[in-house]
């Protein structure tokens, strides 16, 4: 296996993990963390395909983006290079690529049903599923961020870029924050990591 990923990836998983990558001759690149995305599947300019997945995952979310990137690449390559990038040709590859994985020699019991709920229907982003996302972050290092949904109503936070924001109540699924410097409203997804500023 390529040794970037070898770490990264639960043990029980690695076998079937070098089986995809060899079927398929992907090449996969372990990056510093991007605060946007936490990887990507492209193809290059010489015709190969490269996935790049963010250094900072724990073990179990690796594996779930390992697996979301490699089922863009099954999908471009079974249903051709219009589909969309979430549609339902690639929901239904990484299902399929999924499923196997969906075991509890690889997640532990508690991620199971969660995890079986999400890939009824996948999203673009695990992020979207509030559910999922708390459970997954348990298994992460500690670290001094908190969830937006976490964060007590009224109490100020702030992003990885230093800006500076109010919490407010809740609209549908997402947070009104107010941005301290601008007065300006952005709704917040519930699972944003931020760190909160103590009050004086």
């Amino acid at each position: 296996m390529q040794n970037t990923i070898s770490n990264h990836i639960p043990k029980q998983a690695k076998a079937q993990v070098v089986q995809l990558l060899e079927e398929d001759g992907l090449s996969v690149l372990v990056k510093k963390e991007r605060k946007t995305r936490h990887g990507d599947y492209r193809k290059l300019p010489n015709g190969k395909h490269q996935i790049t997945i963010n250094s900072n995952l724990n073990s179990y979310r690796f594996l779930i983006t390992l697996i979301h990137e490699i089922a863009h690449y099954e999908a471009y390559k079974t249903y051709g290079k219009f589909i969309k990038p979430h549609g339902k040709e690639w929901k239904y590859t990484f299902q399929h690529l999924m499923l196997p994985f969906l075991n509890p020699a690889i997640f532990p019991v508690t991620l199971l049903p969660l995890l079986a709920h999400h890939f009824k229907n996948p999203k673009a982003s695990s992020d979207t599923d509030t559910a999922l996302v708390y459970a997954l972050k348990q298994y992460d290092s500690p670290n001094d961020k908190t969830l937006v949904f976490e964060v007590p109503l009224g109490s100020t936070f702030k992003l990885y870029n230093g800006r500076v924001f109010k919490k407010g109540g809740i609209r549908t699924k997402r947070y009104e924050c107010v941005e301290v410097k601008s007065g300006k409203v952005y709704l917040f997804n519930p699972n944003a990591e931020v760190e909160i500023i103590a009050s004086a």
